[in-house]
């Protein structure tokens, strides 16, 4: 089959299209024959070698993906092959015609979505519910400031939190971007590009400011986030490029929280409970991810350039 391979850490040039061996499944295992492939930023920080663990090299990238199980192995009874799938963590890697997962490693894939759009649920929707909900503890009710709600996780965040329901802001940088997080169900959209945004969001509150934050650009907005929480508000960090100064004032006189979380730590059972969630979102049309822009596999090293790029729009996903 062909895969996506990496010998070595550096920029995406080092990705390379290359014929391996088929997966075979063992006890407790599957393999899924990929259809489509979710492209994310932490793929890009391991395969530049600045994400906190790294894999043996050589690898495979990617934990997102969607498709069909093709082969099941021995003790394996949650499903059969034939059956629609998303991808949650491989062991093989994602990026590739074949996946070989641990049974634990695929959900159910609601006949209503895509496989384009199911090779976006793991990662984005994951975090998304993780960050609102199990490092938030969010209640319905609290507003809630989306700080990139254009990218992938940004629009699951905004469909998370408006169908459970919170008031919902969120911020884009580019009027489509804009539209986009409006269309999927925030209440307020503002352009984080504006000197002023951070007033019109305290005016939108009424100067109580919000309960909760889901911020996708830590190292630039987080010292300002912290002017903006209620009191006893929440910033979870979800995304950051680099290091940021702060008051610690400012979160001192709100009893504020800063929250950091990865979608890798979570526990089996946190896990359980998300694709629980998620599973059911899918099936309800609550939870309809975007794709904004469908690449070949071979094309692997412009989609992590792409996915670092401003103006997110969606998610990028690779087709075999």
């Amino acid at each position: 089959m062909k895969a996506i391979r990496v010998h070595e850490f550096g920029g995406p040039e080092v990705m390379r299209l290359e014929d391996v061996a088929d997966p075979h499944a063992g006890p407790g295992q599957v393999v899924v024959r990929v259809h489509a492939i979710g492209v994310n930023p932490v793929d890009t920080y391991v395969r530049a070698g600045t994400y906190p663990t790294r894999p043996p090299v050589p690898y495979t990238p990617g934990r997102d993906a969607a498709g069909v199980i093709e082969a099941v192995g021995e003790g394996v009874k949650r499903v059969a092959a034939g059956d629609r799938v998303y991808v949650a963590g491989t062991l093989s890697g994602a990026y590739a015609e074949r996946a070989l997962c641990e049974e634990s490693q695929v959900q159910p894939l609601a006949a209503r979505v895509s496989f384009t759009q199911g090779a976006g649920v793991f990662v984005p929707y994951a975090t998304a519910y993780r960050a609102l909900f199990q490092r938030a503890r969010a209640v319905p009710g609290e507003t809630v400031l989306v700080h990139g709600a254009s990218g992938g996780v940004g629009v699951a965040a905004v469909q998370i939190a408006r169908a459970a329901g919170f008031t919902v802001v969120g911020t884009g940088g580019t009027e489509r971007g804009r539209k986009l997080a409006s269309d999927e169900g925030a209440h307020h959209v503002l352009d984080h590009h504006a000197p002023e945004y951070l007033d019109q969001l305290m005016s939108l509150t009424g100067g109580r400011g919000v309960d909760v934050i889901l911020e996708m650009l830590a190292n630039v907005n987080l010292g300002r986030d912290l002017n903006v929480l209620a009191r006893g508000g929440r910033v979870v960090i979800i995304g950051s490029r680099g290091t940021v100064e702060i008051d610690p004032r400012a979160a001192m006189g709100r009893d504020a929280s800063i929250l950091g979380m990865t979608i890798m730590n979570g526990l089996p059972q946190e896990l359980q409970s998300i694709h629980a969630a998620l599973v059911a979102g899918l099936e309800n049309g609550t939870l309809r991810p975007v794709v904004g822009r469908e690449m070949s596999l071979a094309d692997a090293p412009r989609a992590h350039i792409a996915v670092m790029e401003p103006g997110a729009h969606g998610k990028i996903v690779l087709l075999p």
